[in-house]
């Protein structure tokens, strides 16, 4: 564990907690260094914040209590989950200035409305266990990650939140039916009511969505729930190229609407999460460049099964040599095994020592190419790097990774190289005419790439919208967008 770091509190801090003291419960400030620590490091051990207290209320009448509080003093706060952000979006401030408002008390599936496919859910309930919820109603909440056993409501609406499934179902923006959020003066707005229609202004539900809690605190949000899956299937396939792999997406689509998530890495990516997880071992018994976790489900026992689906399709693509080699899983234990080397991918890299990790997105069409060219051009551009790709090719979301040379001295990497690396992707990528955000957020790892890149319409709009709902810049310092004076000035 990194070295516990004190913060002592702030003259206006203290005020702020006085004020607070005989509002909430005893567990819901929390002073000592100890019990902080754990939350001061983002998930990647990139970013290192000091707070000298952390806030954790029960409700969103708390909530709001404390956000009015935190504007009277003048004290800047960052909100946060599971901590799971990739790109330190949920990291307080060295310096101290911010206390950590925790959402993990939040807790509560307010409801689940078995007859209408919605779930009302507070921010510090885990994905998994809504998803959990689902399943015993019959439903399910279609939206998976790696961290689902770990990541919040709150922080994958705040992060508009993708994952494996996106390709049939979307991002979390198109699963979140209404949000309750307690704005940056403590006001609370309640839009949970899911209405279909509604045209009374801007959308203020979707302006929440992926702001990362720099325009208000996300205390619940409506969610859409779909069927629960009565079957799937599951395959791992050998294939030559980025290219080839999107031929067959395409055929596949054309046949079926069934496919859910078409995922890609090469080879080197699967030798990393072999090596990096005991006993396991690779589905495939040859060598291939490529491979994809395709998965195929029903919602329905009638009629042609996701296995039998996916053996049809795929034994006329092995047939006709669109692919190298496939098996399918016969049960769901070996299901299981295939996502586990998918989910363990980005812990498998990063043991493998520094790099600089960029989530982008490229038109569909165009990401094999890039993948291939991208890879190629960072290669020769830094030599002794090694650059590559894996994620979600359907929806054109890809992590591309560019690993320091052997022997790199991380300190080094991340303080002279990586910046020159970043910049170079980020250029390639715009050029590209893709984004270098896809679904992890700008936080504060990319939040000068963003104004470097971005054009000066984007940024004002950024800015303008922020000043205009959080004019002292208390929330979530420092993230996304900044504004011109520190956060809390008058």
């Amino acid at each position: 564990m990194a070295e516990i770091q004190s913060a002592i509190l702030t003259p206006s801090q203290a005020a702020m907690l006085e004020s607070l003291s005989s509002h909430l419960d005893a567990k819901a400030i929390v002073t000592d260094p100890a019990d902080i620590d754990p939350w001061l490091h983002d998930w990647r051990g990139r970013f290192h914040g000091a707070a000298p207290a952390m806030l954790a209320p029960t409700s969103t009448a708390e909530v709001a209590l404390i956000v009015a509080a935190a504007a009277k003093h003048r004290v800047p706060l960052v909100a946060q989950g599971g901590n799971t952000s990739m790109v330190g979006g949920a990291t307080a401030p060295a310096d101290g200035s911010a206390l950590i408002l925790s959402l993990r008390r939040l807790n509560r599936i307010r409801s689940l409305d078995a007859d209408a496919g919605l779930a009302i859910a507070e921010a510090g309930v885990i994905l998994a266990d809504l998803d959990g919820a689902a399943q015993g109603e019959g439903w399910r909440f279609p939206l998976t990650l790696g961290a689902r056993g770990t990541a919040t409501i709150g922080g994958l609406v705040s992060t508009n939140a993708g994952g494996t499934q996106v390709l049939k179902f979307g991002t979390m923006r198109g699963l979140v039916a209404g949000v309750e959020a307690v704005l940056a003066d403590g006001s609370i707005y309640d839009g949970l009511s899911a209405l279909k229609k509604d045209n009374r202004g801007y959308d203020l539900d979707q302006l929440f969505i992926g702001a990362e809690g720099t325009l208000a605190i996300v205390t619940a949000a409506t969610l859409r729930l779909a069927p629960a899956i009565a079957a799937r299937g599951t395959a791992w396939v050998g294939i030559g190229s980025p290219q080839a792999a999107l031929k067959l997406l395409r055929t596949m689509q054309a046949k079926t609407d069934a496919i859910e998530s078409f995922e890609i890495l090469p080879a080197e990516s699967l030798d990393a999460a072999i090596a990096h997880l005991p006993n396991a071992r690779a589905p495939l018994a040859g060598r291939h460049p490529w491979h994809l976790l395709i998965e195929a489900t029903s919602a329905t026992t009638e009629g042609e099964s996701p296995t039998a689906l996916l053996e049809r399709l795929l034994g006329k693509a092995l047939e006709d040599g669109a692919i190298e080699d496939a098996t399918i899983a016969t049960s769901e234990a070996q299901s299981q095994a295939f996502w586990l080397l998918r989910d363990s991918l980005s812990a498998a890299e990063r043991a493998l020592g520094p790099a600089t990790q960029h989530d982008i997105s490229i038109p569909v069409e165009t990401m094999p190419r890039f993948m291939i060219e991208a890879a190629g051009a960072c290669d020769a551009r830094f030599p002794g790097t090694h650059a590559s790709g894996f994620g979600h090719l359907g929806d054109g979301n890809v992590h591309f990774h560019v690993r320091a040379a052997p022997g790199t001295d991380p300190a080094h990497w991340y303080a002279e190289d990586a910046p020159v690396v970043t910049r170079f992707v980020g250029d390639l990528v715009t050029a590209a005419g893709g984004s270098i955000s896809a679904e992890h957020g700008i936080g504060q790892m990319k939040r000068d790439e963003l104004e470097r890149l971005s054009s000066p319409a984007r940024m004002m709009a950024l800015r303008a919208i922020k000043s205009a709902l959080d004019p002292l810049g208390i929330l979530n310092p420092g993230k996304l967008v900044t504004l011109a004076r520190p956060p809390g000035a008058p």
